[in-house]
């Protein structure tokens, strides 16, 4: 019988943080969960995530505005918000909270059929 461990998912976390830090929790054919640790980070103006998989994405703690593409639409998010990002919803991260940490918790998943759903179908 192996252990069970606890972690914590606001635990080590760097005082300097140069870019964005990328922790995977879990990962298997189905599913890929991971910590993601923002502080005042953004995507590169032409840079778009643009994913194969369905993510599910919450905002632990702190502040950030999200970018989608078509239509072009922002949207604030604070701690406690979240949203399913369908694949192929092209987004980016247009600003996180320079002086705060911005602790995200993303699941991603096998995309379902997708049959061509707009960004703001997002958030409907």
């Amino acid at each position: 019988m192996t252990a069970v461990k606890i972690k914590n998912i606001l635990a080590d976390i760097p005082t300097q943080l140069p870019k964005e830090l990328f922790t995977c929790l879990l990962q298997n054919e189905q599913v890929q969960i991971e910590r993601i640790i923002s502080r005042g980070q953004t995507s590169a103006k032409d840079e778009w995530y643009d994913q194969a998989s369905d993510e599910w994405v919450i905002l632990l703690q702190g502040e950030a505005v999200l970018e989608f593409s078509e239509p072009q639409t922002f949207k604030k998010l604070q701690a406690g918000d979240y949203l399913l990002i369908p694949a192929h919803c092209k987004h980016r991260v247009d600003w996180t909270h320079p002086a705060k940490d911005s602790i995200w918790l993303a699941v991603h998943f096998k995309a379902t059929q997708n049959t061509g759903r707009s960004a703001l179908a997002c958030f409907q």
